[in-house]
C-alpha cells in the first residue's frame, strides 16, 4: 500500500480549516477531532478505510486528500501536518525520528508472511545461485534506503560478503510496474517483487525466487503508522478511538476469510467512486501483520536500527527502539 506527491497550498488551507471546524469543544471522553486527513492508495483499501466501513471508527470520519506514492512521503506528510497519520517501513520511521521529527509509531500495518512476502527473483536458468553470485550484478528495487535494500544487504552480509564486496552489488531503481519486464529483457539480473506484481509474474512463469525476506526474518511486521506527538497531546481521545478502530480492522482481516476481505474491499472501492481498477484486490492474500491487531514489538524497530547503524546512516545509540513507538492505545496488548 504504499509512493511523491505535492499537495497544493489551497488544499492544505482547506484541510486546515476543515480540521479546525471539526475540532469543536469535545465533552470529557469524547473525540476532540471528528475528522482525520489521510492519503490512500490507488486500487487498494487501507485499514482505516476498513475500520470506517465496518463501523468501528464513528463518530470520527476520514477525509481523503489524495493518494500516497511511497511510505517515506506518507510519513513526511504526517510529520509536517499535511495529514493526521501516515505509514512507512519501520527503517524509514527510524531515519525520520533521528532527524528529530516529533513522531510516534502507534500500530503495525503491513508485513511479510508465507502469503505476503517480498521475493528477489531471477530468470530460470540464471547462473545466480547465492549471495556471492550477486557481486557485479544489478538488482531492481522500487526505492533506495528502504525495505528492499535493507533485506538485500542483510542477505549479502549473512552470505559472508565483505562491505567492499557488498558495494559491488548495484541497486537499480525501477518503477515497480516495470520491474518484471526489466528482468525478462536482461536490463537487471534480479528483480525484487511483491504483491500482485509478484503473483502475476509467477503466473507467467520463467522466473523463480533466489530468496525471500521471510527466509531471513521469518514472518514479521515491517511497517507502522505514525502520528505526531503534538496530535496525541491535543487529541488523546481521538487518538485512542482511531487506534482502537484501526486495531479492530486489522484483527478483522486476520480472523475472516480471504473471500470476505476481498469482497469488503471491492465494496469500499466501488462506494468511494474514484474510478479505480480493482484487479489487484483479487490477489490479496494477507496483510502480513504479524501480531494480533497490529501490536508493535520492539524488535520490529531494533532490526532496522542495527542495520542503519551498520550502514553508518545513524550513529550507534542515537535512537532507542522503545522511544519510537507506543502500544498504549491498542486494545490487543502492549503495556507501553
Amino acid at each position: 500500500m504504499i509512493k511523491s506527491r505535492h499537495v497544493p497550498l489551497s488544499v492544505l488551507l482547506v484541510g486546515l480549516l476543515a480540521a479546525c471546524s471539526a475540532q469543536a469543544a469535545a465533552k470529557p471522553g469524547e473525540p476532540e477531532t471528528l475528522e482525520l486527513r489521510y492519503q490512500g492508495s490507488v486500487g487498494a483499501v487501507t485499514f482505516p478505510e476498513f475500520a470506517e466501513e465496518l463501523g468501528y471508527l464513528g463518530p470520527v470520519k476520514l477525509k481523503w486528500i489524495g493518494n500516497t506514492v511511497s511510505g517515506p512521503q506518507d510519513i513526511q506528510a504526517a510529520a509536517t501536518g499535511q495529514t493526521d497519520f501516515g505509514g512507512a517501513f519501520n527503517g524509514a520511521i527510524v531515519k525520520l525520528a533521528t532527524a528529530k521529527a516529533p513522531i510516534k509509531a502507534v500500530i503495525g500495518y503491513y508485513g511479510s508472511d508465507e502469503d505476503s512476502y517480498i521475493g528477489y527473483f531471477v530468470p530460470d536458468g540464471s547462473p545466480i545461485k547465492g549471495p556471492r553470485d550477486l557481486i557485479g550484478k544489478k538488482i531492481g528495487v522500487n526505492t533506495l534506503g528502504a525495505h528492499l535494500e535493507a533485506v538485500l544487504k542483510e542477505y549479502l552480509k549473512r552470505g559472508g560478503l565483505t562491505p567492499d564486496e557488498i558495494k559491488q552489488v548495484e541497486l537499480v531503481v525501477v518503477p515497480p510496474v516495470n520491474t518484471e519486464q526489466a528482468l525478462r529483457q536482461g536490463q537487471i539480473d534480479v528483480a525484487a517483487l511483491s504483491g500482485i506484481l509478484r503473483d502475476k509474474a509467477l503466473q507467467r512463469g520463467g522466473i523463480h525466487p533466489l530468496f525471500k525476506d521471510i527466509d531471513l526474518f521469518g514472518p514479521f511486521t515491517a511497517g507502522s503508522i505514525v502520528v505526531t506527538e503534538k496530535f496525541i497531546r491535543q487529541n488523546p481521545n481521538t487518538t485512542k478511538k482511531f487506534i482502537e478502530a484501526f486495531a479492530r480492522a486489522v484483527e478483522w482481516t486476520q480472523t475472516h476469510s480471504r473471500e470476505e476481505v476481498v469482497a469488503k474491499a471491492k465494496q469500499i472501492i466501488a462506494e468511494r467512486k474514484r474510478n479505480e481498477d480493482t484487479t489487484a484486490i483479487d490477489f490479496w492474500k494477507s496483510s502480513g501483520v504479524a501480531n494480533k491487531g497490529g501490536v508493535i514489538d520492539a524488535k520490529e524497530f531494533q532490526t532496522w536500527i542495527d542495520w542503519l547503524e551498520r550502514e553508518g546512516e545513524i550513529k550507534k545509540g542515537q535512537v532507542k527502539a522503545e522511544d519510537l513507538f507506543t502500544n498504549a492505545y491498542n486494545p490487543f496488548g502492549g503495556t507501553r
